[in-house]
């Protein structure tokens, strides 16, 4: 099999992940990451169907998933007096297997970082492809030139952007907003995770999404993404008069520990890849809140890299058939918007929300559906395709693929990036 040298821009879940298969069939991977280390926190993901546990067996971290799954979590919905009113199950919100972010990600760099470069601290300035690769530029590291580069930057992905155009084309606003924040208040809610409404906004305190989680309807914001001071202010005029708990939740939130806000949008796009550089997970199909994200990165991550293997490191047949074989699965990220679910913009609507949560055999109806989407997909098993330990050592005389990690190229650049020390945030992100 032909070695390759992949750049991924990434180090969330899907990019990872794709490391974890373009290793295993002996090409050289490098990831670059923009945050300092990893991101530990952040919400609760989750896993749903025989195909998601397909794909995570294969990986080998099936169970090592299961040991760190949160359980799922009931969800108390109350009224502004703090009164019981329904229940969303955690088997509804959790899927059949729920786990936090950062521990996901801390196992995938695990299983990731001997074989693999990762560099953390930098990001891509520019990428020119030539007629033997694409020449990649850095923030702060020196040009490189690699094989075939991938996006999987998340919603906001900054390879799209520099090699398919301006997210205005393929992003598109849902008309809510979403906020995800560490606050270390101590609430006496009477239950272990709650969740009030009111029209066009939601708070919830509690829980493995985060300790507080909000989400409000609101025309498109223009703010900095990288000014927490910002974001905290815009929460705080989101919530400005609402009842319940919510004015001692806003109270923390200047001194809370890490605050996340975004937009809840959908990405289109009519091609995931441009000449030698592709886009997965959150970049090329992401839709927010939507409950697939994580499991399309797992499975797109497989795909793709099975496809490249399968294809001898063509890029051109790869990359075709990851399009034909993904697009018909990730249609399920094309569809819907989890804003007006989680905060209708009604009382009415709020009303029949929580009246669905209290017919069983409606949830069980849902529950079917989702995980209908979720295994929509012919799972092609390549895993014969995966190099043997001997052939990892050497390819004709040359040192083979499995390279022990670096953080930076410290001889080039004369800097060492941060190590990935464990970092408390809310960050999302694929």
């Amino acid at each position: 099999m032909k070695n390759i040298t992949v750049l991924i821009s990434g180090a969330s879940i899907a990019g990872p992940a794709l490391a974890y298969w373009l290793n295993r069939y002996g090409h050289t991977v490098t990831v670059v990451e923009k945050a300092p280390g990893l991101r530990t926190g952040g919400q609760a993901v989750d896993f749903k169907g025989v195909t998601h546990r397909t794909v995570l067996d294969r990986m080998g971290i099936l169970e090592e998933v299961r040991r760190h799954q949160t359980g799922g979590t009931d969800q108390v919905i109350v009224d502004a007096n703090g009164r019981r009113l329904t229940v969303m199950p955690g088997e509804f919100s959790g899927g059949e297997i729920e786990i936090l972010r950062g521990d996901l990600a801390a196992l995938l760099y695990e299983r990731t970082a001997e074989g693999c470069e990762y560099v953390f601290g930098d990001s891509i300035t520019s990428l020119t492809e030539t007629a033997g690769g694409v020449h990649v530029t850095f923030e702060h590291g020196a040009p490189r030139t690699f094989d075939l580069v991938v996006g999987a930057d998340g919603i906001h992905s900054n390879v799209r952007r520099l090699a398919f155009g301006p997210e205005s084309e393929y992003v598109h606003f849902l008309g809510y907003h979403y906020a995800l924040v560490d606050l270390d208040l101590d609430l006496d809610t009477g239950f272990d995770s709650v969740m009030y409404n009111e029209p066009g906004r939601l708070a919830s305190f509690g829980g493995p999404k985060a300790s507080a989680f909000f989400v409000f309807a609101s025309e498109q914001l223009d703010y900095d993404r990288y000014d927490v001071d910002q974001q905290k202010r815009i929460l705080a005029d989101a919530y400005r008069g609402a009842g319940w708990l919510i004015p001692q939740l806003m109270a923390g939130v200047p001194d809370a520990r890490g605050l996340y806000l975004d937009s809840i949008s959908r990405v289109r796009i009519d091609r995931y890849a441009r000449g030698r550089v592709v886009l997965l997970g959150d970049a090329a199909y992401g839709n927010t809140l939507g409950g697939f994200g994580t499991g399309l990165a797992i499975v797109g991550a497989y795909v793709l890299a099975g496809e490249l293997a399968a294809a001898d490191g063509d890029h051109r047949v790869a990359f075709q058939k990851y399009d034909e074989a993904f697009r018909g699965y990730a249609k399920v990220a094309g569809q819907g918007s989890a804003g007006p679910f989680l905060a209708p913009s009604t009382r009415g609507r709020i009303r029949m929300r929580n009246w669905m949560f209290k017919r069983r055999f409606l949830l069980r109806a849902m529950l079917r559906v989702t995980d209908r989407f979720a295994t929509d997909i012919e799972l092609k098993d390549y895993t014969s395709l995966v190099r043997s330990s001997d052939d990892a050592e050497t390819r004709d005389g040359e040192p083979g693929a499995c390279v022990t990690a670096r953080l930076s190229d410290e001889r080039a650049t004369g800097r060492t990036a941060t190590p990935p020390q464990p970092k408390t945030d809310v960050l999302n992100g694929d």
